[in-house]
């Protein structure tokens, strides 16, 4: 089964990008380097459920 996750940023809290994740028992979240529209430089992003 294929869920809908956001992306979020760790600096405004901001959901900036939206994700399809498998739900195949993943026990970590999704950590990734983005660029954030509203800090205007690139953060860290976690995934959001």
């Amino acid at each position: 089964m294929i869920k809908k996750a956001s992306l979020a940023c760790t600096v405004c809290g901001s959901r900036n990008y939206s994700i399809t994740v498998s739900s195949n028992g993943r026990d970590k979240r999704l950590e990734v380097n983005k660029f954030c529209k509203t800090c205007g430089k690139y953060t860290l992003h976690k995934e959001t459920r």
